[in-house]
């Protein structure tokens, strides 16, 4: 059992202990961070292997059918049931706790959380078409399972939340871990996104009627070709302690959440029409309850999904926000990883604070693709904005490094995130092993014999 902790203080730090991800292109933090360093492009066309045809592409997984169900004592019948959400959360949350070498089998009985953000139901709606119900098809398809479904493997007694808020679901999951380690209801949390493109049925009744997605097939964040966004697949866990907590037990913190905040845009001029008001508020609340100034902040991931109407909006609070007074020559640095990887909608959230907590972690910034001429509704140089078009060295190296990371849902659930970089002396994440040097011990392990060479 962990050694238990004494109350958080309110608006207490929260140490990012563990991350674990899979997303197109990169199936760990390692990769994605390559993908990211090295301006990598990970949209490609619709799977031939999934359900319906789709011309629009994508960023997409391999084998979202692969899962070693006995690993996680699940029944290959139970397996088949259970919807690839609830497996990859598993392997995830598995993945995350290795990360932040917390040994998963001694967690039965903490009060550890559970915060997944998530917006589709793909998997229910293939096996009420093409399976016979059972006696596992209510637990395997319903959303609400796929954190019940981690607690229960692990036997996490804190917290167990799906959280749908719209695409700012995974942000706001992480948001709802914070504040409930910071009031003590939980002690360690796995908080983040996951969302799967199962079936083409979801693209032509959800995103192409409704008029969002992009012809090209890119998300030209902040550019003057913005047209609407690409979607993209994947999820995102993170481990998460307070940092009293994390720096007493010795582990690694690849970041700090400072702060954070939600808020909704109320009445506007259509259910879906963002507020510039509610945008501004959210981003002085987080700062404002980080303690942090908002002149320190160098790189705000952004929620830039490439909508003609969304990113004006999103670039005139920050500009408001953030970006007023700085120097012709230290504009606020801008990115989006939906450029990468495509829009993971209810995971979006958490793939920009990956791409954020990594960026802080290894002080570089990647470069945000697809930008060549500024949206003619966003003024970069009047708003103290400059969109990253190249990795770059973080900015002002003398100063501790400060990002924040926005996503906001459709219906107006706005959430802003504020990192920055570990204190001193905090003990680092293990780098990865270079093997161009020599022999690299890679130890593999499973549930079984047939695990083991799986």
């Amino acid at each position: 059992m962990p050694v238990p902790i004494s109350e958080p203080a309110a608006g207490e730090p929260v140490a990012v202990v563990g991350l674990a991800c899979r997303l197109p292109g990169a199936p760990d933090p390692a990769a994605f961070w390559r993908l990211l360093r090295e301006g990598g492009d990970a949209v490609t066309a619709f799977p031939a292997d999934r359900d319906g045809t789709d011309a629009t592409p994508g960023g997409f997984l391999d084998r979202v059918d692969a899962f070693d169900a006995d690993f996680f004592g699940i029944s290959p019948r139970e397996a088949a049931a259970t919807d690839p959400q609830q497996r990859l959360v598993l392997e995830l949350g598995w993945e995350a706790l290795e990360d932040a070498a917390i040994r998963p089998d001694r967690l039965a009985g903490s009060r550890a959380g559970v915060f997944v953000g998530a917006i589709w139901d793909d998997y229910a709606d293939l096996l009420r078409r093409h399976a016979a119900v059972t006696r596992h098809t209510m637990t395997g398809s319903h959303r609400g399972m796929i954190a019940n479904r981690l607690s229960y493997a692990l036997g996490l007694t804190g917290p167990s939340l799906t959280v749908d808020t719209a695409q700012s679901s995974g942000l706001v999951a992480v948001h709802l871990a914070c504040e409930s380690l910071r009031s003590g209801e939980c002690e360690l949390a796995l908080a983040g996104g996951v969302n799967l493109i199962l079936t083409a049925r979801s693209t032509d009744l959800a995103s192409a009627r409704f008029g969002g997605l992009s012809p090209a097939g890119r998300c030209h964040t902040f550019d003057a070709r913005a047209d609407g966004f690409v979607r993209g697949e994947g999820g995102v866990v993170l481990a998460l302690k307070p940092l009293r907590a994390a720096l007493r037990d010795g582990d690694p913190v690849h970041c700090v959440i400072a702060g954070s905040a939600v808020n909704n845009d109320g009445a506007t001029d259509g259910l879906t029409a963002p507020s510039p008001a509610a945008q501004r508020a959210v981003l002085r609340a987080a700062y404002g309850r980080a303690g942090v100034d908002p002149a320190d902040v160098r790189y705000v991931e952004l929620h830039g999904t490439g909508t003609r109407v969304g990113d004006p909006v999103e670039a005139a609070a920050l500009g408001a926000v953030l970006g007023a007074g700085r120097p012709a020559d230290a504009p606020l640095l801008v990115g989006s990883a939906k450029t990468n990887v495509g829009h993971l909608e209810g995971a979006a959230g958490a793939v920009g604070l990956l791409k954020a907590a990594l960026s802080v972690e290894h002080g570089r910034i990647p470069a945000s693709l697809h930008f060549t001429r500024p949206h003619p509704g966003i003024p970069l140089a009047e708003l103290g904005l400059r969109v990253v078009g190249e990795l770059t060295d973080w900015p002002r190296p003398d100063r501790r490094r400060v990002a924040g990371v926005s996503s906001f849902g459709m219906g107006g659930t706005n959430c802003h995130l504020v990192l920055t970089a570990a204190p001193a002396g905090a003990p680092a994440p293990a780098p990865a092993p270079d093997a161009t040097g020599g022999p690299v011990l890679w130890p593999i392990g499973g549930r079984g014999a047939a695990g083991l060479r799986a």
